[in-house]
């Protein structure tokens, strides 16, 4: 139950978890333009410092992100205070996503300041909308006083350039998720136990399913918009189909069991806060990581299907699925203690792919890991079906 001298915590009902309100959800809508700004930042870009630069875009998105999912897991935003604060902080997401594609040219400040804005902004609001809440009051302390530490790095490195900012930015990004890690100890202060983080597991675990959700989403996009502007010949149709099944895979992995399953597993969980911390603040990045690069190679499929697959195809067409795949197996061991056989085996079959890649077209390569998706998410189907006769 909500603590009546901080009404803008939400009420939890032990009998049913907290439900994504419409507010959340039309947060959400930035960070659909936030995705596919960097699946388009790896297209325009896709040597290696490319991707070292949109790997890092990507990691403060999440971060961002996630951060407003833990918050939302306990602020109420059906309350006036707090939508209004979601909503600022959309306008700060915005401008952070505007900024990406030019975040290491001339924008590089305002995609700082956007993030600093939602990560420092929103801690600080919760700081104050639940001052009278003595187990958040601690906790959001600490966290305010490391994002204030690291927001110095993020704004120093927006008034530098090339590998300087890299640099700085790295220093600050690694501020930000090494803190969860180690309990946002702070001087004075001292440290936050896992156990302080009462998590509501099925609303944790519905928002970071809407991510997916937005990330599949944008693969969609990205294919469907590519397609519009190439001749529809079979090579090409093909190419597009072929992209579509991959997007139907993923989702049907992910959905199949997992999701719901996590969200009953962390509920019934002795310590739910530090399960919720690696399944999803920190493991939940690579499955969406694998989408996106999924959805680029299934780009350069559709623009060119035929011929021989070049170094950047292979990587992203066997690397996307391939991350996803860990992902989702790394997200099922911190949530469950256990693996997924079939989930392995399907890596152990897109490394198999690599050696002879090269000697396929870049359509026959994305059909190839399309399949063993596709046995994946029959595999697992049929598992759960055994399981439950």
């Amino acid at each position: 139950m909500a603590d009546t001298k901080t009404p803008l915590l939400r009420e939890r009902k032990a009998d049913e978890h907290a439900r994504v309100t419409y507010a959340e959800l039309f947060f959400d809508l930035v960070f659909v333009f936030a995705v596919t700004q960097l699946s388009h930042a790896v297209l325009r870009h896709p040597d290696g410092p490319g991707l070292v630069h949109a790997t890092l875009l990507l990691l403060a998105v999440w971060w961002s992100w996630i951060y407003t999912a833990w918050a939302t897991n306990w602020l109420d935003p059906e309350r006036g205070p707090v939508r209004l604060m979601l909503f600022a902080m959309m306008a700060a997401a915005l401008v952070l996503a505007a900024a990406i594609p030019d975040a290491f040219g001339e924008r590089g400040l305002a995609f700082a300041a956007g993030h600093v804005i939602m990560q420092v902004g929103r801690t600080a609001f919760f700081l104050w909308s639940a001052w009278r809440a003595p187990q958040h009051r601690a906790n959001f302390a600490r966290i305010l006083c490391w994002l204030t530490f690291a927001a110095v790095f993020w704004i120093a490195g927006g008034f530098v350039r090339g590998e300087a900012r890299l640099a700085i930015w790295g220093l600050a990004l690694g501020i930000e998720y090494l803190s969860p890690a180690v309990g946002f100890w702070t001087p004075g202060l001292g440290r936050t136990k896992s156990e302080e983080w009462k998590v509501e597991g099925g609303h944790m675990a519905e928002r970071c399913a809407l991510f997916t959700i937005i990330a599949l989403g944008e693969s969609i996009i990205v294919s469907g918009s590519t397609v519009m502007g190439m001749p529809w010949d079979p090579p090409v149709m093909a190419a597009f189909a072929s992209a579509f099944i991959c997007s139907l895979a993923m989702w049907w992995i992910y959905f199949s069991s997992t999701a719901e399953a996590a969200s009953k597993a962390i509920e019934e969980a002795r310590d739910p806060g530090a399960i919720a911390r690696v399944a999803y603040t920190y493991a939940h990045i690579l499955p969406v990581a694998g989408i996106i690069v999924a959805a680029v190679g299934d780009e350069w499929v559709i623009h060119h299907p035929l011929g021989s697959a070049d170094v950047k195809v292979v990587a992203a067409v066997i690397g996307g699925p391939a991350l996803f795949l860990f992902g989702t197996l790394v997200f099922k061991l911190a949530v469950f203690r256990r693996g997924s056989p079939t989930r392995l085996m399907g890596l152990v079959m897109l490394a198999a792919m690599v050696p002879v890649a090269g000697l396929v077209s870049p359509l026959t390569l994305s059909i190839l890991t399309n399949l063993v998706l596709v046995l994946v998410g029959g595999g697992e189907t049929w598992l759960i079906a055994r399981r439950r006769t």
